[in-house]
C-alpha cells in the first residue's frame, strides 16, 4: 500500500509524531519502517508541489555541495518548521519516565533515553541514504530537509525527556517548554544555564544561532546521500555520535544543577518569558 504524501504545510506534523514513534520502539526493523516512509512522503509531495528537484542535475554544482546550497536557501522555512513541530512533539514527563523505568535512578533513564534517541538517529541516517539509492530521480536537497526536520524532532524529544527525568523541566505550559526546549537545542545546554532571553524574532541571536545549527545539522545529513550504501552507513554513523553528544551535554547540565542545586544555574528564573 502507498504511502501518503507528505506537503510542506503537514511536513512538521508528521515529522514530530515520526520522531516519537521511532525513538519509543524497540524494534529496528519498525524504526527503519518508519523513517523510510517518512522520508518518501516527504520527497514524493515536495515533488507533487514542485519543490526541490531544481538542484538535481544542475552542471555548476552537484551532488553534497548543491545539496548544502539548497538547504542553505531555505533555512529559514526549516527553522520555522521547527519551532512549528516543537510543540506537536509527544514527550513523556517525569512520572510517565519512572513508571516507564521502574526502579532506575535519574541517570539511568538519562542513559536509556540518550541511547533510544541515539538508535532513533541512526535509523534516520540510514534510511535516508537507502531510500537515495532507488532507481528514480531523487530530490535530494528535500531528503536532507526531511531528514534534517526529522532528526530535530529526535533531539528535542530527548532534550525535553532528559529535564523532565532529572525533575528540571521548563517553566511555562506545554508550548512555552517546548519552545524554551528549542532553544536549548541550539544552545546545547540545560534550559537554565542559557543567558538572555528567548526571543524568535528573525535577527535575534536565538534565530541566527538556531539557523547554524540547523545548517551544520543539514549539511552532516548529506553524508547520507552518498552513493549506494555507503550513504546509509555514513548518515547512521555521525547521526548516533552527533546525537549522544548532544544528549550528554545536555544531561552534564542537569546533573550539575541536580547536584548543585537550582539557585546556582545562570541567569534568572524568568529568562524564557522575555
Amino acid at each position: 500500500m502507498a504511502e501518503p504524501e507528505t506537503s510542506a504545510n503537514d511536513i512538521s506534523l508528521r515529522a514530530a509524531e515520526v520522531a516519537a514513534d521511532v525513538t519509543e520502539t524497540d524494534q529496528p526493523q519498525e524504526r527503519r519502517r518508519l523513517v523510510t516512509a517518512f522520508t518518501k512522503a516527504a520527497t514524493s509531495g515536495a515533488r507533487r508541489a514542485g519543490r526541490g528537484t531544481r538542484a538535481v542535475g544542475q552542471r555548476a554544482s552537484s551532488g553534497t555541495q548543491a545539496a548544502r546550497h539548497r538547504v542553505g536557501e531555505g533555512v529559514s522555512w526549516l527553522a520555522d518548521q521547527v519551532v512549528a513541530m516543537a510543540p506537536r512533539l509527544r514527550v513523556r514527563d517525569q512520572a510517565a519516565l519512572r513508571a516507564q523505568f521502574p526502579g532506575k535512578s535519574a541517570d539511568e533513564i538519562a542513559d536509556a533515553l540518550i541511547e533510544g534517541a541515539a538508535r532513533a538517529a541512526a535509523a534516520t541516517g540510514g534510511a535516508a541514504g537507502a531510500v537515495s539509492t532507488l532507481p528514480v530521480l531523487p530530490a535530494f536537497p528535500v531528503e536532507i530537509v526531511a531528514e534534517t526536520l526529522l532528526l530535530v524532532g529526535i533531539e528535542l524529544k530527548l532534550v525535553a525527556e532528559l529535564h523532565e527525568a532529572y525533575g528540571s523541566p521548563a517553566p511555562g505550559n506545554f508550548q512555552e517548554r517546548m519552545s524554551a526546549y528549542v532553544a536549548s537545542w541550539a544552545h546545547r545546554r540545560g534550559v537554565f544555564m542559557i543567558e538572555g532571553g528567548l526571543i524568535m524574532a528573525a535577527g535575534s541571536p536565538l534565530a541566527q544561532l538556531l539557523r547554524r545549527r540547523l545548517v551544520a545539522r543539514a549539511g552532516r545529513s548529506a553524508f547520507s546521500l552518498a552513493p549506494f550504501l555507503t550513504g546509509a552507513a555514513a548518515g547512521a554513523l555521525f547521526n548516533r555520535r552527533e546525537t549522544r553528544r548532544l544528549g550528554r551535554d545536555i544531561q552534564r547540565d542537569l546533573r550539575r544543577r541536580a547536584i548543585d542545586g537550582p539557585g546556582d544555574g545562570k541567569g534568572d528564573g524568568n529568562w524564557w518569558r522575555r
